[in-house]
């Protein structure tokens, strides 16, 4: 199995669960082997920034690489080799610094021929909600399942530094995996997964302080009010209502906003699987 964490440099989540994982193998006890890379994007990890700064580049977007290109291109190029030497793999990321529920992403699309062993890889990981939507090119999650290989990208919430609880799902979810799939022994409790196959993104129609009607994970309803814009008196602007049924998903950390700036996010298209 390969394991990768912050391809996205201010991701560091990721780099959290893999501090406690790595400590906790025994290769004494694992049939087969764990394969980890703590740091993809070391140059933007350095200075806590999402891109690489060497090239101003989006690691996750230069999947498969290229060996002699720029900086994002050979380090994705040597990272998707050990990638592909793997069975399964899990690409730990969490939504930068803004607000959001643990998730898994599953990227390959529902036509792939390894759909449905990515759906499972994603419920076996279990953080309890899934976002099932074909990836951009260039991401690991959408590429390495063209090479035979299982993969999802765990979005493990998302905050400045790291967060103690999504670090421990992250962790569990690792551990799901390694038991699920036998490179280690134990049992493990499969649960239904809530599914989102898309989102509906919501900005402001008014600068101003929002305050949020809805908690991450609740239930939306069509028309029902997600937040509010005030002024810094308190004095009313806007009042932005959801367009659809779903889930209240990500948001923004930040209360002031400008005209037109994205507030927050609801996942739709729920299911249970």
């Amino acid at each position: 199995m390969y394991i990768q964490a912050a391809s996205d440099g201010d991701e560091l989540n990721g780099v959290g669960v893999v501090q406690r994982v790595v400590p906790r193998l025994d290769p004494a006890k694992i049939s087969g082997a764990v394969l980890v890379i703590g740091i993809v994007n070391y140059h933007g990890f350095q200075v806590a920034e999402h891109r690489n700064p060497i090239d101003d580049t989006k690691t996750n977007r230069t999947y498969p690489g290229v060996r002699d290109g720029t900086s994002s291109e050979r380090i994705t190029a040597e990272t998707f080799d050990v990638a592909t030497q793997a069975d399964l793999a899990l690409d730990l990321h969490q939504t930068s610094t803004s607000r959001m529920i643990d998730e898994i992403r599953v990227r390959c699309g529902r036509r792939h021929r390894l759909y449905d062993s990515c759906l499972e890889l994603a419920k076996v990981f279990g953080c309890g909600y899934v976002l099932d939507q074909k990836g951009p090119d260039g991401q690991l999650a959408r590429i390495t399942p063209n090479e035979g290989i299982p993969t999802v990208d765990p979005e493990l919430g998302g905050c400045v530094g790291w967060d103690e609880s999504s670090i421990r799902k992250g962790v569990t979810g690792v551990f799901n995996v390694l038991r699920y799939y036998n490179f280690l022994q134990g049992d493990v409790d499969i649960k239904d997964q809530t599914k989102a196959t898309g989102f509906d993104h919501y900005g402001t129609p008014a600068g101003g302080l929002i305050s949020f009607k809805k908690e991450l994970g609740s239930e939306v309803t069509c028309s029902e009010t997600i937040f509010e814009v005030t002024t810094p008196f308190g004095e009313p602007k806007a009042e932005v209502t959801a367009n659809n049924d779903g889930i209240f998903w990500r948001s923004r950390r930040l209360p002031q906003v400008a005209t037109g700036e994205y507030v927050c996010s609801v996942g739709t298209g729920i299911t249970t699987y």
